[in-house]
């Protein structure tokens, strides 16, 4: 598990002074845990005591042994397929691919859903199925294609859902009227991409509200959204695989459905009868 896992799983049995810390040090992960004991007690409003045993009871031996942690995942953070291809052990010669892949991506599925956050994830489904908001949705060069795909499944059950233009003026036509009714959901990886770190922390400032899918190390977009949905990535060979991420994707799209009731309903009624006189289907 990465630190963030265990805080996440140990929240629930601490005082509410160790929740403070927990709190911390996922809000500003992992730059947080890397600071002081004195400083991080500070910023979470307790005592050094507290942070100590806030630790001891997620398993860590001291703030070394937390730290040592973090510095492990941030190597992992900036891993690159290259760096995956020309170093890691490839598969034994009695392995099938059919083999590694019952292995691997099913596993990652189910722990990605295990340890999805319940309150963040109906926090998400109700942002996203309330026609208050207007939904934008967008991802890097290749997590936008699960943005396009969430974006698709939306716009048949609700009103107000596209995915951000990508051609530099229609982009900034649509970025310049973001605020307070808005959700924007971003797709953000290992290798994290700058401007999509902007395009979080411009947004969150005009008021919209950030949905984060990202990957077990956090994005740094973690400290700015109001939502945060964590996936697994374990892969068959260079690459992130997007199969788990895919499944919050659908997960999210069933909430929606569900929160919406008659509504969605109605809206995929004119949907599909739209799309028959315009001949798409």
């Amino acid at each position: 598990m990465t630190v963030a896992e265990r805080i996440r799983a140990g929240l629930g049995r601490c005082s509410p002074a160790e929740r403070r810390v927990g709190r911390l040090l996922l809000s500003d992960y992992p730059a947080a845990g890397l600071d002081t004991v004195a400083r991080l007690a500070e910023r979470a409003e307790t005592s050094g005591p507290t942070v100590l045993r806030f630790l001891s009871r997620l398993g860590f031996e001291g703030f070394g042994d937390l730290q040592d942690a973090l510095r492990g995942e941030l190597a992992e953070r900036t891993t690159s397929p290259l760096t995956v291809l020309t170093t890691e052990s490839g598969p034994s010669p009695d392995d099938t691919l059919l083999g590694r892949a019952q292995a691997v991506l099913p596993g990652a599925t189910a722990r990605t859903l295990e340890l999805l956050p319940p309150d963040e994830l109906d926090t998400a489904v109700s942002l996203l199925s309330d026609r208050r908001y207007r939904i934008s949705a967008d991802g890097g060069r290749f997590t936008r294609l699960l943005a396009e795909y969430l974006v698709r499944h939306l716009m048949q059950v609700r009103a107000d859902t596209r995915i951000l233009p990508g051609e530099p003026l229609a982009r900034t036509d649509v970025l310049l009227d973001i605020g307070r009714r808005d959700v924007l959901v971003l797709f953000d990886f290992r290798r994290y991409e700058p401007a999509t770190r902007t395009l979080a922390e411009e947004c969150a400032e005009a008021g919209a509200k950030i949905i984060l899918v990202t990957d077990r190390w956090l994005s740094p977009i973690a400290g700015t959204a109001d939502v945060v949905l964590p996936a697994q990535v374990d892969t068959l060979g260079a690459y992130d695989s997007l199969v788990p991420s895919l499944a919050i994707v659908e997960v999210l799209v069933a909430g929606v459905l569900s929160a919406s009731g008659d509504d969605a309903e109605r809206r995929l009624t004119r949907f599909e009868d739209s799309s028959r006189r315009h001949g798409l289907i």
